[in-house]
């Protein structure tokens, strides 16, 4: 009972609306399919459910679009901008809404004037409309300002397509992204952003931070390399590589010693031509040269790094002419002090409130939200796709001439 009587009480403002309307004009039979049900729900969501306040932008809105001509739109009015993919419907999202992109360049705005461009704005909100399903009502823009040097040209031209989009088509933007906008923006765009009643809805992204997607780079992604490690996997079968060149070292591989080094030197006379290491003792031809000895201990690895002691042990034989001295005194751990650690504060240091972990979190749910979107970015552009969403009058036309007479047409003047 609680929704039934929910949506009795909106049955009646929207028909509230709709008697304010036609008490101070007659609508047409246009004005009147614009102004169905849903629409009128838009604009009282939009202003808190107050009827004056929805009937006056609903006036506004119905004057605006009769000034702007939305009626008369046909995609011949733009065939340069068609042809370079200035503004097009780009696609659906896993939700069902259109995707708009706008690669508008700052060119554009000194040889077309504020009223062509929004002419061409609405024509493709109005086709991307079109191409609504019945349960969808809202859509996505993508506005690509890779294309403006400069800062406060492309802020003119989005704070204008933001204040068309809240004044004359309330509750139909989702979500509005702003790829790689000039260097100064986003300066600008902290100043605006208390003035702009869809700022919440708009987000800056950087397509530099999804050049590594998975998804569009076609790469197969190896593990770095750590260090200059010999990697076990590679090494040959066998224990012994190669002749060596000197008569007095032979360098040999083994595969039981430390992961990091497998390998060590033998001081040994080599003019038999053998390879590897020999029964001779180390009284005659040296110490052998292997990981526990060849490396300083401070750069061994764990597993041959021992305890003080053992240290000794080791380096006993390889320096006899300097022996350890031995420990006099025992250390005793209890009398170490060890610092101790400050116990969390209830409270958080003033310091702590000044942090801009807010826009940290800010870029990474813009971030996020972009990812469903990437590939309507990425996408080439194709004119013919983008005219077959249109409907008539909007198409214009070609999109009036039937499939079969084009390809009939395009067929004969092959010939020729």
């Amino acid at each position: 009972m609680g929704k039934k009587d929910q949506r009795q009480k909106e049955n009646k403002k929207i028909q509230a609306v709709l008697h304010l309307l036609r008490k101070q004009a007659p609508l047409t039979l246009k004005q009147e399919k614009f102004c169905n049900d849903a629409c009128v729900e838009r604009f009282l969501e939009a202003r808190g459910y107050n009827t004056k306040k929805a009937a006056k932008q609903l006036k506004n809105c119905l004057a605006w679009r009769d000034s702007i001509g939305t009626d008369h739109l046909i995609a011949d009015e733009f065939p340069a901008e068609l042809a370079e993919g200035v503004a097009y419907v780009a696609g659906h999202d896993d939700e069902s809404r259109p995707v708009m992109i706008f690669r508008i360049k700052q060119d554009y705005q000194k040889f077309h004037s504020q009223k062509m461009f929004t002419r061409l704005l609405v024509f493709t909100l109005e086709v991307a409309i079109q191409t609504m399903e019945k349960c969808v009502e809202q859509f996505v823009l993508l506005f690509d300002a890779s294309h403006f040097r400069s800062a406060a040209a492309f802020m003119n031209m989005l704070l204008a397509t933001l204040k068309i989009l809240a004044d004359y088509y309330p509750g139909r933007l989702h979500k509005a992204f702003v790829i790689d906008p000039p260097s100064l923006f986003s300066y600008l765009w902290k100043g605006a952003r208390p003035f702009v009643e869809l700022c919440p809805l708009t987000m800056i992204v950087s397509s530099l931070d999804f050049e590594e997607s998975l998804e569009f780079n076609d790469f197969i992604s190896y593990p770095r390399a750590a260090s200059l490690r010999l990697d076990p996997s590679f090494v040959p079968s066998t224990n012994k590589v190669g002749l060596c060149t000197s008569s007095r070292f032979s360098f040999t591989i083994a595969h039981h010693f430390d992961s990091l080094k497998p390998w060590y030197l033998t001081l040994k006379d080599t003019s038999t031509s053998k390879v590897g290491p020999t029964t001779a003792s180390l009284s005659s031809f040296g110490p052998t040269i292997s990981p526990l000895n060849v490396r300083s201990y401070s750069f061994t690895s764990p597993t041959t790094r021992g305890p003080y002691d053992n240290i000794g042990t080791v380096k006993k034989g390889f320096f006899p002419s300097t022996p350890m001295p031995r420990k006099t005194q025992t250390l005793d751990m209890s009398t170490i002090k060890h610092p101790r650690t400050p116990k969390p504060s209830f409270l958080r240091s003033p310091a702590l409130f000044f942090k801009k972990d807010f826009q940290l979190t800010r870029t990474a749910k813009s971030r996020e939200s972009f990812i469903p979107f990437l590939k309507f970015y990425r996408q080439t552009y194709d004119e013919m796709v983008y005219r077959s969403n249109m409907r008539p009058p909007l198409g214009g036309l070609i999109s009036i001439i039937s499939p079969q007479l084009m390809r009939g047409h395009m067929s004969v003047s092959q010939r020729f």
